[in-house]
């Protein structure tokens, strides 16, 4: 079977798995995916789906934006959202709330920059009084 350009994702799933200490038949088990399967997946023989991979992060207790990221799901520059949630998702020393509560007041900034920056570019602007040639 060739491969389909997934390595990436199946070493960065391994790696995961490893640090959190489980063997492949654990983590197939607590993902609800077959031990072959995830096999395959590390390998780079199986291209995994979304939801799939969904299930693998939950079972990591990392963020499934992580795992896109890998599998090419979403877009390069969404990286370093997805490793701020991932490292807010894996902080050990914080409780589930208190991570859904970072990950809201985080996405606030992100919005409210993001507006900022909008208003920010040449022409944007409701005022703007830039004279068109």
């Amino acid at each position: 079977m060739a491969s389909l350009n997934v390595g990436n994702l199946g070493e960065y799933l391994r790696e995961q798995r490893r640090t959190a200490q489980l063997t492949l038949r654990q983590l197939a088990d607590a993902a609800g995916v077959s031990n072959p399967y995830l096999s395959q997946i590390e390998r780079g023989l199986r291209k995994p789906s979304a939801e799939i991979l969904q299930q693998l992060a939950k079972a990591l207790r990392i963020s499934a934006e992580t795992l896109y990221v890998q599998a090419g799901i979403l877009d390069e520059r969404d990286r370093e959202e997805a490793e701020v949630r991932s490292v807010i998702l894996a902080d050990p020393t914080i409780n589930e709330r208190q991570k859904q509560v970072l990950l809201q007041i985080y996405e606030s900034f992100r919005k409210e920059n993001a507006a900022e920056a909008e208003n920010d570019r040449p022409g944007a602007g409701p005022g703007d009084t830039t004279p068109s040639s």
